[in-house]
């Protein structure tokens, strides 16, 4: 499936006349090391919105709490629809009455290490490892640094799949935690979710 197929769900819940988020398909893969960024996205309920680059687009998942350093915790991730590459540097307000209205703002962006591999050690695809339920990577940003694992625990004959994001025990330095959003900055602009509102709305 290509990138304009897989965001079909994404371009089907958005008016982009309204909203100033990118339509996507305008930035191809680079041969680079993948891509994740992290947002804040104070909407309905405010939740942080964790997003991997998995070939053309951005795999992502809803994480009310927000991810953290601390291996003890296993954040809820709730996957949502693929997003497009160009979603990596938005940051702005999404127009009240479309899908998601609210403040989004980068907390962290940076690459990340696909570390997945099978029982003999071997490496296996990461959108493979994704598809089967578990994978793990070495995240490289400003403010999260180290190894995780996404592993979905529930996948139901609705549709409803919900993740666990955790932070492995070993890896190297974790970085920092998920801040209180109502006072964390943007990684990109050093903006609080305030001031895009008040200067983006």
């Amino acid at each position: 499936m290509d990138g304009a197929d897989r965001l079909r769900d994404y371009h089907g819940k958005r008016h982009f006349d309204r909203t100033a988020e990118p339509r996507g398909g305008g930035r191809e893969a680079q041969d680079a090391r993948p891509r994740f960024v992290v947002q804040i996205h104070d909407a309905r309920r405010m939740h942080f919105d964790f997003r991997l680059q998995v070939g053309d687009v951005l795999k992502s998942w809803s994480v009310p709490k927000g991810p953290s350093a601390d291996p003890r915790d296993k954040r809820l991730a709730v996957p949502t629809e693929d997003h497009p590459l160009e979603y990596e540097e938005f940051e702005g307000v999404i127009p009240h009455g479309e899908y998601g209205g609210g403040t989004v703002i980068v907390w962290d962006h940076g690459t990340y290490e696909p570390l997945s591999h099978d029982r003999r050690g071997r490496p296996v695809d990461f959108a493979a490892s994704l598809e089967r339920g578990h994978a793990t990577f070495r995240l490289h940003g400003a403010k999260l640094r180290g190894e995780y694992a996404l592993t979905r625990f529930r996948s139901g004959d609705d549709g409803e799949e919900a993740w666990l994001l955790v932070r492995a025990a070993k890896g190297g330095s974790g970085g920092r935690g998920a801040p209180d959003p109502r006072r964390a900055r943007s990684a990109r602009t050093r903006r609080t979710l305030a001031q895009v509102a008040q200067e983006d709305g």
